[in-house]
Formats: C-alpha cells, structure tokens, sequence
C-alpha cells in the first residue's frame, strides 16, 4: 500500500485553515508517512516561528492518505 502526506495550517483565533499541502513523495509504508509528516510539521513550526505561532495562534495537523500503487 502507498501513501501520500499531507499538512493543513490553521489559526485557533480565527478559526480557519489553509488548504491543505500535498508533498509529491509517495510513502511505501504509513509508518514511514507518519514519521515524516512529525518531521515536517516540526520543521514548519520552527519555520514559522515562535511569535507569530503564539499571535495568531497556528497549529498543524498532517495525515497520511492511501493511494492507489503506482
């Protein structure tokens, strides 16, 4: 089974998320997908930074979709 990862922002404080981001990588297994949407998520944060996680109060959510094999 493959699968492909995915992460949403969104704002707690107003209470909307972007559309969410595919990333082009298709995952063989869903535990590989999970530690990486774990990674990517962290590296997001930090990206984004501290005072404007805490402003407008960002959190992330990522899932690991099943595809179709290639």
């Amino acid at each position: 089974m493959k699968y492909i990862l995915t992460i949403t922002l969104c704002s707690m404080l107003e209470n909307v998320c972007v559309n969410p981001h595919t990333f082009p990588r298709v995952y063989d297994d869903l535990y590989t997908c999970q530690l990486d949407g774990y990674k990517k998520a962290f590296e997001k944060i930090q990206e984004i930074g501290s005072d404007r996680i805490n402003e407008f109060k960002i959190y992330t959510t990522f899932a690991c979709k099943k595809i179709n094999s290639i």
